[in-house]
C-alpha cells in the first residue's frame, strides 16, 4: 500500500497468547479454501495494542470506505474483528482479554526472539506466546459487511500451557513404567 491516500492497517502486537494454531498447514473450514489461521488473545491491560488495533480498524474502514457503499458505516452496523473473550467465549483462556482471528492464504514466517526462523512444529502451538503481524481489511461477500484480519507473521516469545486438552509425552510418562500405579 503505497498510496498516499491509504492509511496504515498493519498492526505488530504486543506480547499475545495463541489459541487455534493452524499456523504450519492450511486448514479448510466448512468446504472453504485451506488457511493459515490463529486465534489471537490480547490481555485487556495491553492498552498500547488494543488502541493501534482500533485506529488499524478505523484506518481499514476509510480504505474500504467503496465497499460499504461510499460512506464508513458505524461498527455496530459490520462485523468487527476485534472481540472481546469474556463475551464471546467460555474459555479460561479468553478471560480478561480480547481476542482477534486472523488468517491468510500464504503461510506465516514464524521466527524466535532473535528472528530466526522456527522449523520445528512442535515449538510454536496454541497456548504459547508471541507478537504477531495483522493487516485490517474491508470485505462486503454475499451481503456480509466488515473488517477481517489478515495474519502475517509470528514471532515466538515464550511456551505456555498448552491449549486444546493435549498433554506432552514428558508429563504423560512421567512416572516409571515398573511403579505400581494402579494398586
Amino acid at each position: 500500500m503505497t498510496n498516499n491516500n491509504m492509511r496504515n492497517t498493519k498492526v505488530v502486537t504486543g506480547k499475545v497468547r495463541l489459541s487455534y494454531a493452524n499456523v504450519w498447514e492450511p486448514k479448510a473450514i466448512n468446504g472453504s479454501e485451506p488457511k493459515y489461521s490463529v486465534s489471537v488473545i490480547i490481555p485487556k491491560k495491553d492498552k498500547k495494542t488494543i488502541e493501534a488495533v482500533n485506529k488499524a480498524i478505523d484506518a481499514a474502514m476509510e480504505n474500504g470506505v467503496a465497499k460499504f457503499g461510499g460512506k464508513v458505516p458505524k461498527r455496530s452496523a459490520i462485523k468487527m474483528p476485534l472481540r472481546d473473550g469474556d463475551l464471546e467465549r467460555e474459555d479460561e483462556a479468553y478471560a480478561d482479554a480480547f481476542f482477534i482471528n486472523a488468517n491468510s492464504k500464504v503461510a506465516p514466517q514464524i521466527v524466535d526472539q532473535d528472528c530466526n526462523p522456527i522449523l520445528d512444529q512442535n515449538e510454536l502451538y496454541s497456548g504459547c506466546y508471541g507478537r504477531v503481524s495483522i493487516t485490517f481489511y474491508a470485505f462486503n461477500s454475499n451481503g456480509n459487511k466488515g473488517i477481517a484480519a489478515g495474519l502475517g507473521n509470528i514471532q515466538k516469545l515464550e511456551d505456555g500451557e498448552p491449549l486444546g486438552g493435549r498433554s506432552s509425552a514428558a508429563a504423560d510418562f512421567a512416572t516409571k513404567a515398573d511403579e505400581d500405579f494402579l494398586g
